[in-house]
This record gives C-alpha cells, sequence and structure tokens, in this order.
C-alpha cells in the first residue's frame, strides 16, 4: 500500500482554509447582493408599476421566509448534511435588501416616507427599524409606507428572530461537538 508523503504544514494550511471559506463565501454573497440592491434599475419598480412591485414584494419575502423556516426545522431535526451557517445569514442579508428594496420604491412616491432620497437611506432605515432603534428621522406617512414597516417588524419577529435562534443553536451545537467530539448531542 502506498501512502502520500506529509508536507509539513500542509494539513494545518487545509484545516486554516476550511475554515475560512465559508466566511469567506458569505462575505462575496453579501457583497454581491448588496451591489446587486445598489446597482440594479430598481427604479422602474414603485408608483409607475405598483401591482408588479406588490407581487414582487410577496413573492421574495414568501421565499425567504419558506427558505429560512427550511433551515430553522433541519437545524431543528438535526441533520448533519445541512450548513445553516452559510445558508440563514445570506438569507438574513437578501431580507434585509428586499424591504430595503420596497422602501426605496415607496420613497418614490410623495408623501409615503419622508427622508428617504437615496438607496443608502432606504438601507438606513430598514436596519435601524430592524434594531427597534427608531432615530426619528425618516417616518411613514403614507399607508402603504406603513403597511410594509409593520411587515418589517412582524417578519422580523417570526422569521427573522426563529432563523437567528436556529442559527445559534446550531452554531452552539457544533461547537461542543468541537470541544468533546466523543460527547453524543
Amino acid at each position: 500500500m502506498r501512502t502520500t508523503p506529509r508536507v509539513p504544514g500542509l494539513e494545518r494550511t487545509f484545516t486554516v482554509w476550511s475554515a475560512l471559506w465559508p466566511w469567506l463565501v458569505q462575505a462575496a454573497g453579501v457583497a454581491t447582493m448588496a451591489t446587486a440592491y445598489f446597482l440594479l434599475p430598481l427604479d422602474r419598480l414603485g408608483p409607475r408599476r405598483p401591482a408588479l412591485s406588490w407581487l414582487l414584494f410577496g413573492l421574495a419575502l414568501t421565499l425567504i421566509a419558506l427558505l429560512l423556516l427550511r433551515q430553522v426545522v433541519h437545524v431543528l431535526l438535526g441533520r448533519p448534511d445541512v450548513r445553516p451557517g452559510l445558508v440563514i445569514p445570506l438569507l438574513m442579508s437578501l431580507s434585509i435588501l428586499v424591504f430595503a428594496t420596497a422602501y426605496q420604491a415607496l420613497a418614490q412616491r410623495p408623501g409615503e416616507l419622508d427622508g428617504i432620497a437615496t438607496r443608502l437611506d432606504a438601507l438606513y432605515f430598514t436596519l435601524v427599524t430592524l434594531a427597534t432603534v427608531g432615530y426619528g428621522d425618516i417616518t411613514p406617512h403614507g399607508q402603504a409606507a406603513r403597511l410594509v414597516t409593520i411587515l418589517q417588524i412582524l417578519y422580523t419577529f417570526v422569521f427573522l428572530t426563529a432563523a437567528a435562534t436556529a442559527l445559534t443553536n446550531h452554531l452552539r451545537t457544533a461547537l461542543r461537538r468541537h470541544e468533546n467530539p466523543r460527547r453524543p448531542e
């Protein structure tokens, strides 16, 4: 039987790379989504095509919610063949960008959202709402803007909180397995 000669440091390099690659994939995924958010011609949505805008908004959030719930179920069932640590943060980031896109589209209609002039403003408002900070510099005045804000708050309470909890449980279990590989979970 022929064995491959051991190269000093190669195993360590492989271990470091295998630990880093999920983080690199996540960073690349979030960077790609953020770049798409800022560069795609989303100005065609909003008041010009309200039915299409609401349909896309609803479909995007429904799809993301279903994918998040699938990951939560996989974590609860302890399925070893899934990677919630990779998927959940990307889906959470995508949901934030969907809400920011909705706010940007709503801001094109006068009187809906005061204070949103750019996509960065819309992303800022989404994150401030997500964090329940509420500085008051951007306020939803129109009924559609208030509806989207309520939906974001409910979406955060239900889906993002469940996903974050599942992710935390998954990471805690993985850390325990790493610290004591013989101990069954």
